[in-house]
């Protein structure tokens, strides 16, 4: 059966997730679940968008005893963003369920106010490997009551230098726990990790094969010299409304972004280097269409959620097959149809026919055509973000915004677009070409009747 109702889970649990909207379980939770719920250790290959969250989150959750005001789950995420979207999607599982205290431990945030929470334990924590590992060191946070150790995203976060920083969180907790350990590839230094922090774990791969028929696959063989030149006619001639591109250096994302922006494309660049603010405010933009280019390293995109990304081209070939996979499993979700274009030079051809013997086939080639000579043409983004520096802590929710901008501003409802409202600031898409009049409403107006400082973003 592939209906949750067929699991041992709490009346609470599937009460929320038929309110959620969950008809049937997708791969990774059938094959995972079941091992999970009877306390195994588990290993399982899944990428972003399979359904993972709500595997281990639903496991966690069973065993959780919100009568026991102790710490008892913890879950490890590489960035802010993941960590985020983790905890809302718990929050959401655990809806029917009174008096669960979630708390969100990151790096980049004041530590004052994670401190002040601390001071009576929580029941789940959910957090990156660096800050988590500070508060234990502390002793403000107490891992002696950890009944389960989630490792979301491990590969990426070994990627990312966390390797010391979980080994050392693995000591200071519980040794009587169940940890699960999600991945989207699985190299080496996986298994080795597995050995180390697992007994005996239950193996599930389950993901969805990449080379479905709605991800259509091109390579463009081009000398490095000319990529910019290829790269900017293929965006001129395809218009995707978002495009992610994919560099093997963190330097290349941001000479090629603004390559990019000189060629009248609206780009940005994502990386490891960019301070939280800014790496919050680049993702902003892409998810509300106010960029439609990302260039980006593999580090820097994993964990990102984009449901709609018609277009994924590798600039630089991958590494390693299993991140070109990771890579073109980003398009062509939910049925919608996704197109993956790899640029190779004549160097990188051997890494194209690694990719190709893993595939069982062949991928088509297609004749490099650069960008004509002449005037530039503009292909900006169809939105403009503007920043409202007011945000949760000032009770500001997007309805305040939306209403602020068809009252006083006089706007079309359809003319706004996403409104994202962070602790001490919110930004709203508008239509580029009425950003400017809203920008000066805004300014001469207000919201819930104060006075914002307003500005455009980029």
């Amino acid at each position: 059966m592939d209906t949750f109702a067929s699991l041992p889970l709490k009346a609470a649990l599937l009460s929320a997730v038929e309110g959620i909207g969950y008809t049937s379980m997708t791969p990774i939770q059938r094959d995972s679940l079941p091992p999970i719920l009877e306390g195994r250790d588990v290993i399982a290959q899944a990428r972003t968008g399979s359904g993972k969250t709500a595997a281990f989150g639903l496991g966690l959750l069973q065993q959780l005893d919100p009568e026991e005001i102790r710490l008892q789950a913890l879950v490890l995420c590489p960035t802010r963003e993941l960590a985020d979207q983790v905890s809302k999607a718990l929050r959401r599982l655990a809806v029917n369920i009174p008096n669960v205290k979630l708390l969100t431990l990151c790096g980049g945030m004041p530590l004052g106010p994670q401190l002040a929470s601390l001071e009576h334990d929580p029941h789940i924590v959910v957090g990156t490997p660096g800050r988590v590992q500070e508060h234990l060191k502390r002793e403000s946070l107490h891992g002696g009551g950890i009944k389960m150790l989630v490792l979301d995203e491990a590969d990426r976060m070994l990627d990312m230098g966390f390797e010391e920083a979980i080994d050392d969180i693995v000591k200071r907790i519980s040794k009587h726990h169940q940890t699960l350990l999600f991945s989207a590839t699985y190299p080496d230094d996986i298994r080795t990790m597995s050995g180390r922090v697992q007994r005996n774990p239950v193996t599930v791969t389950a993901d969805e094969p990449h080379d479905v028929p709605t991800i259509e696959q091109r390579v463009v063989e081009v000398e490095p010299a000319q990529k910019a030149d290829v790269l900017a006619r293929i965006l001129s001639h395809e218009k995707p409304e978002a495009a992610l591109v994919f560099c093997n250096m963190r330097k290349d994302t941001e000479s090629l972004a603004a390559e990019l922006d000189r060629r009248g494309f609206t780009a940005l660049a994502l990386h490891g280097d960019l301070e939280q603010r800014d790496r919050d405010e680049v993702l902003v933009r892409f998810a509300n269409h106010s960029c439609s280019i990302l260039v980006a390293t593999d580090v820097a995109a994993r964990g990102l959620d984009i449901a709609a990304l018609p277009l994924v081209v590798s600039f630089d070939i991958a590494h390693d097959v299993d991140t070109h996979t990771h890579r073109i499993g980003r398009t062509g979700r939910a049925g919608a149809n996704g197109m993956a274009i790899s640029l190779a030079s004549s160097r990188e051809l051997p890494k194209i026919k690694a990719i190709e013997e893993r595939l069982g086939g062949t991928i088509p080639r297609h004749p490099a055509r650069a960008q004509p000579e002449g005037k530039k043409v503009l292909n900006l983004a169809p939105m403009k973000t503007l920043v409202i520096d007011g945000g949760r802590k000032d009770k500001m929710r997007p309805g305040d915004i939306l209403g602020a901008l068809t009252g006083d501003a006089g706007l079309d409802g359809k003319d706004i677009g996403k409104i994202d409202v962070f602790a001490t600031r919110a930004y709203v898409a508008i239509r580029r070409d009425l950003a400017n009049r809203a920008l000066e409403r805004l300014r001469a107006g207000k919201i819930k009747g104060r006075t914002f400082r307003v500005r455009p973003l980029g």
